[in-house]
């Protein structure tokens, strides 16, 4: 950890909804003018697609399994080295997973190459001076027995809802905008299963605040939703691993998040569609918190 170069990571599976919480991380540093190096996590996979493929078939040939939620197809080592040299020095090597062809056609109009989807750009230099590194993808907080990302972070966030409700937006998703047939969607959720409850799970338990949807209609065979519940049709769980010292100001925060409540000492709950605004109120002031700390 840093306090001169601090380390914010949002961690969640695929579908999860991390894109939620960055947008409003996005908000936080607009508004307060804080240059965040932005790190995705999918930038330290191990293949680029086609490799994966390839090692994902020889993988099953015996009898082995191997996705992108462990460590066999991840460089654990270099997320971690990135994480400790910016934490020393805010300087740091990233490089960035091309999803589409939108963003092959960005990346390669700036660096003058001609890579296609699914591929990689080379390592570049982070810019200098930032105030932040900003980490979004599966493994901000994963530990391993050669590895420990976690203890890196500064402030570490988790996306997590419940199991059923993520495999309804990962089915939707993948075959609505990649065009995966539900028996092969289906089959990537039982292969990654065993490397979800070693690898993914467990950094729930390190992160400093959670932010569960929970949905209130029936979700009991994900398999054959033809909708995903809407944010209102949900509520979200927010639990904060040690409030007092995030100074969590639980009263100003039930009076600003209409229909919010608490269940535990260190649990509130708010409306699904208020799950963006409570993001913002929560967040901002542990970030300018976090800001002020690096100039003591």
């Amino acid at each position: 950890m840093s306090k001169k170069h601090p380390i914010v990571a949002v961690t969640g599976s695929s579908g999860a909804g991390t894109t939620t919480v960055k947008r409003a991380f996005e908000h936080i540093f607009y508004r307060d003018g804080i240059q965040a190096a932005v790190i995705e996590g999918d930038s330290f996979h191990r293949y680029d697609r086609a490799e994966m493929k390839t090692e994902m078939a020889k993988a099953a040939e015996h009898h082995k399994n191997l996705s992108h939620f462990g460590p066999e197809a991840n460089c654990f080592d270099l997320l971690e080295g990135l994480f400790q040299t910016y934490g020393d020095t805010g300087n740091g090597k990233r490089r960035y997973y091309l999803h589409s062809k939108e963003e092959a056609t960005e990346h390669n109009k700036r660096l003058g190459t001609n890579l296609n989807p699914g591929q990689f750009t080379p390592w570049e230099e982070i810019e200098p001076d930032t105030d932040v590194l900003f980490y979004e993808g599966l493994h901000g907080l994963v530990v391993t027995e050669t590895e420990n990302v976690a203890q890196h972070v500064d402030l570490g966030v988790g996306v997590v809802p419940i199991v059923n409700l993520e495999w309804i937006q990962k089915i939707h998703r993948d075959n609505l905008e990649r065009g995966y047939s539900a028996e092969a969607i289906v089959d990537t959720i039982m292969r990654r299963m065993p490397d979800y409850i070693r690898h993914i799970t467990p950094q729930f338990s390190l992160t400093d605040i959670n932010f569960q949807r929970v949905p209130t209609v029936d979700t009991s065979n994900p398999f054959i939703a033809r909708d995903i519940p809407l944010p209102d049709e949900s509520f979200v769980i927010i639990r904060f691993r040690d409030p007092e010292q995030l100074q969590i100001d639980f009263p100003y925060l039930l009076s600003m998040i209409h229909d919010s409540f608490m269940t535990r000492r260190n649990t509130m709950v708010v409306p699904g569609g208020k799950m963006g605004f409570a993001m913002e109120i929560i967040l901002q002031p542990i970030i300018e918190r976090m800001m002020d700390s690096r100039n003591v």
